[in-house]
């Protein structure tokens, strides 16, 4: 059985478009979605530095992008039997549309909404986050909770992204969880929390008129590692996971629990197929990082889809 997922941000690389713009309806594709939404994708995603690519209005619309394009140009008009899709935070906007949930373009314009909105609702919070590394999940959360801190992210693997106020997140790496290690990350906000809330409104506002179709292959919730069919319930849940925390662990879980037995990550690959190699190791993995790696793509494909 074979799973396509997404990976959220953090997951860019400066020039991480390049190699996929060498084809002529890539680099039109991404001019046609770079015009409706008012950001040169093609720029950012070949020319621009680490630090402008890091800007979450600038990070998101391109990773979506590359996981659209990258998707298209490895699988369009191969005969793949493909199980589930999922995508961590961002990356589940990759995957509704991959599901056929919403159409390219739709979801190139709420990525571009819902990033603009987190990074609005970020500014002059005084809110941060970081990576909890090792430690016990139940030491962890109870250190978290008694600092009024958030566990934003659950990816598993012994990864925990704590977030909230800056004091806090100081707090907990002077004095982190027994067995753990604490890392800031170099974001602009608190995501995933109530700091986000006026980033969920945005998001909602934005979807009410538009077409929304029930999944053409389940997709797997952030919110819970749910196995979720309805277009509704999907976009509900993708809305207000902009103000809640991500359970990747669960959809980790929940793919082993599905007998999964290949995943294949789309651009820009790795981060997610790093996480479940060690949470999941009877699970096989292929990360496409570039278009290089489309033939390898489709073989992992062929062995895993459809069984």
């Amino acid at each position: 059985m074979l799973a396509i997922i997404a990976p959220g941000q953090g997951a860019q690389t400066p020039g991480f478009l390049a190699s996929w713009i060498e084809d002529k309806g890539a680099h039109e594709l991404l001019g046609t979605w770079s015009d409706e939404i008012g950001l040169d994708l093609v720029r950012l995603g070949t020319l621009s530095d680490a630090d402008e690519i890091r800007e979450t209005s600038h990070a998101q619309p391109l990773l979506v992008a590359a996981g659209l394009i990258s998707f298209m140009h490895t699988f369009d008009q191969q005969e793949i039997a493909i199980n589930y899709f999922a995508g961590h935070s961002v990356g589940e906007i990759t995957a509704a549309s991959l599901a056929g949930v919403l159409d390219a373009s739709l979801a190139m314009k709420l990525v571009n909404v819902r990033a603009r909105a987190m990074s609005s609702a970020a500014a002059n919070s005084h809110t941060g986050m970081s990576a909890v590394l090792g430690g016990e999940r139940d030491v962890v959360i109870a250190s978290l909770s008694a600092l009024g801190l958030t566990a934003a992210n659950e990816n598993g693997a012994g990864q925990i992204v704590a977030a909230g106020d800056l004091a806090a997140l100081e707090k907990l790496a002077e004095n982190p969880p027994q067995g753990s290690r604490v890392r800031p990350l170099a974001v602009s906000g608190a995501f995933h929390t109530s700091v986000m809330a006026p980033a969920v409104s945005a998001l909602q506002g934005a979807i009410e008129a538009e077409k929304i179709s029930d999944a053409r292959i389940p997709v797997l919730s952030n919110k819970d590692g749910a196995i979720v069919r309805s277009g509704s319930d999907l976009i509900a849940r993708i809305v207000g996971q902009v103000a809640g925390p991500v359970r990747w662990d669960l959809c980790m879980k929940t793919l082993a629990d599905s007998g999964v037995t290949g995943v294949i990550e789309v651009a820009p690959g790795g981060t997610l197929v790093g996480l479940l190699k060690r949470a999941e190791p009877s699970i096989q993995t292929f990360a496409i990082k570039s278009a290089d790696d489309i033939d390898g793509a489709r073989a992992f494909a062929k062995e895993h889809g459809g069984k």
